[in-house]
């Protein structure tokens, strides 16, 4: 199960919040309840996990998302309580308050209010901000080389994270921002699909696909996702009308030279100077398709222009993005290098909880200028 590890180093925490917040609660009977409570938040993520891999429909559906909920829930209640009990120790500690008043029935209930309250704000605002799908729009100039375009609009958009949670209004509404933009190329940074639902139904998700208007078309990089053998991509790929780059390079018209490189988490790829030295044009402006922000240099170094990645989510439940952006050369946004140019985008979806609150939900979209 994703994150069993994690979830287990955090139990220790866990005890202590349950019990922290149970001294909080002025009579038996509620203690119980907040103990029976908070053991039905601990399983659920762990549970709706386990659901996921089926197909969720009807109330299995309800049950898998309810229990994703859980996991942010249970991180910001973690945290909140253990800042509620800092901030309280550092105010003892300068004698602002002291014992007595901590103990007092007014002092605890509030303590209680702030420690539940404030986890389920944050999480409320995570799911919107999950929700709202921004496009961000970036003017990058790029060598011109012997291409015979000067400009050029190129939509990505990496970690789709497609699932049966997906509701077909926020699929239209995809479709409807794409191809707002009329864009010539539309490009693809992996992990289209969740991937791990047995037996599901991704005829929905192909019609998106085919629903994109590029003059160029669709052409994708592989992402750890795409590795899940029981998620329904056999054929996805080709049925959804998208061309997978896997460690090549292609021209795009007389414009661009495309490569993508396969994901290291499901194999070994070649590096991207022999991927580049196999490409039928050596004369284009070059964009590297990877779906993880890694090897920026080494990319730079064998002559792309433009490095597009994904995968990070920019941690996406805050704060994660730490760890992202110590792991990797960008965990989100641009980053330009010695001519070169680096795009990180925190993906069109997340995985699992439907919450962010770090990074957004967006669609980049590349005014190129060739000079």
């Amino acid at each position: 199960m994703y994150l069993l590890n994690e979830l287990l180093l955090s139990i220790p925490l866990a005890i202590y919040v349950c019990l922290r917040v149970r001294s909080l609660l002025p009579s038996k009977p509620l203690k119980n309840v907040w103990t029976a409570v908070f053991v039905a938040l601990a399983a659920a993520y762990p549970v709706a996990e386990t659901l996921s891999h089926r197909a969720t429909d009807g109330g299995l559906g309800l049950l898998v998302l309810l229990g994703y909920y859980a996991l942010p829930l249970l991180l910001y209640l973690i945290l909140t309580v253990l800042v509620v009990d800092a901030v309280v120790g550092l105010l003892r500690l300068a004698r602002i308050v002291s014992r007595e008043t901590v103990r007092t029935p007014l002092f605890k209930s509030r303590r209680l209010i702030v420690s539940l309250v404030l986890p389920v704000l944050i999480v409320a605002l995570g799911a919107v901000n999950h929700r709202l799908l921004r496009v961000k729009e970036y003017r990058v100039e790029i060598p011109r080389r012997s291409a015979a375009a000067q400009e050029l609009t190129v939509v990505f958009m990496s970690d789709l994270h497609f699932r049966d949670l997906t509701s077909n209004r926020f699929l239209d509404e995809l479709v409807e921002k794409v191809n707002r933009q009329n864009p010539d190329l539309i490009l693809l940074g992996g992990d289209l699909l969740e991937g791990d639902r047995h037996g599901e139904d991704t005829t929905r998700y192909e019609r998106v696909f085919h629903s994109l208007r590029a003059r160029f078309g669709l052409l994708g990089a592989s992402g750890n996702h795409e590795g899940f053998s029981h998620g329904g991509f056999d054929g996805f790929i080709e049925r959804a009308g998208v061309r997978l780059l896997q460690d090549e390079a292609v021209p795009v018209d007389e414009a661009l030279l495309v490569a993508g490189l396969r994901d290291p988490h499901r194999e070994v790829g070649r590096p991207v100077g022999e991927v580049l030295a196999a490409a039928p044009r050596h004369d284009l402006p070059v964009i590297l398709l990877a779906h993880q922000p890694l090897g920026f240099d080494a990319a730079r170094a064998a002559g792309v222009d433009i490095q597009l990645s994904g995968h990070t989510h920019h941690g996406q439940l805050f704060p994660v993005n730490f760890i992202t952006a110590w792991e990797y050369d960008l965990s989100w946004g641009h980053l330009e290098r010695g001519g070169a140019h680096l795009f990180v985008t925190s993906g069109v979806q997340g995985w699992g909880p439907p919450v962010r609150t770090i990074g957004r939900s967006e669609i980049l979209v590349l005014h190129l200028v060739l000079k």
